[in-house]
């Protein structure tokens, strides 16, 4: 964790809309989660001021789970659905209060941010809201490269929002008006090599399976150029050279991540469009 992030949990709500008979705001936290325990905790603390917090944990090896219902969450235990989109779905249709806040256990809600969503919770207004996103990455806040504001929409009205069905780099999509908060969500994104490496397998996979299922195609030579445009364009053109060796290890793993997706397409496209009883 680093000095800037925060650790602990809010000190109260700070004056704005509360659940009677709990003090907590009526605000259900929606978080999936599979082998997270060294994250779950602080991601779990940091919206203790919520009066529900709902854990889907997808049959986690470590001790994610026991955690989490430490830290007061309701856990559900929960194969894995094909996707993030679905996954994340299946955690909005536990939740019971009237808002609904989507985390991933690697993020913290800082108690600044914490005050001014126990606020809007209380004022009549929109049917949801965006944050900026603020990722750590190594110990370094990133700024650029698109890192920042990252701006998402998380906060939302109890049946007026769903998940995207996308497997990977699903999104939020709200029915009604989405206003834009200046309060940040703090992303402390995996700064392990190795995982992130593991994540990209995982990631690209997904990614290349989704492509392959809406018609796209592609050649390795095509994946190369691509991952060689995306480091430039993080690098160089998105100014992630701003970013010290943190910029340049985020800008060379993003052109992996999208040379791997597209090679993997390449080789669905290859293997699935050879005639029967080829090798």
């Amino acid at each position: 964790m680093t000095p800037s992030e925060p650790s602990g949990r809010p000190g109260g709500a700070g004056g704005g809309a509360v659940n009677p008979g709990t003090g907590k705001a009526p605000l259900s936290v929606a978080v999936i989660t599979q082998n997270e325990e060294r994250n779950i905790s602080a991601c779990l603390q940091s919206v203790a001021f919520a009066a529900q917090i709902v854990v889907v944990d997808s049959h986690s090896g470590d001790a994610t789970a026991e955690i989490a219902r430490a830290s007061g969450a309701e856990v559900f235990a929960e194969p894995w659905r094909g996707g993030f989109g679905a996954q994340k779905q299946f955690a909005i249709d536990q939740c019971r209060q009237p808002w609904i806040l989507i985390l991933d256990a690697d993020e913290r809600i800082p108690p600044e941010t914490a005050v001014v969503i126990a606020r809007v919770l209380a004022e009549p207004g929109p049917a949801g809201y965006s944050f900026p996103r603020k990722n750590y990455f190594q110990g370094r806040w990133i700024r650029h490269a698109g890192w920042w504001p990252d701006r998402l929409t998380r906060l939302f009205r109890r049946g007026q929002g769903r998940m995207s069905v996308a497997a990977v780099h699903e999104g939020l999509e709200v029915e009604g008006p989405v206003a834009a908060l200046d309060v940040p969500i703090v992303h402390c994104t995996e700064s392990d090599l190795s995982l992130i490496l593991r994540k990209i397998d995982h990631y690209s996979t997904l990614g290349a399976r989704e492509a392959y299922a809406a018609g796209r195609r592609a050649t390795v030579g095509g994946a190369l150029v691509r991952a060689a445009l995306t480091f430039l364009q993080d690098y160089v053109f998105r100014l992630g050279m701003l970013d010290g060796p943190q910029g340049l290890t985020l800008a060379a793993t993003d052109g992996i991540n999208k040379f791997c997706k597209y090679a993997k397409l390449a080789e669905m496209t290859r293997r699935r469009g050879r005639p029967a009883g080829e090798p």
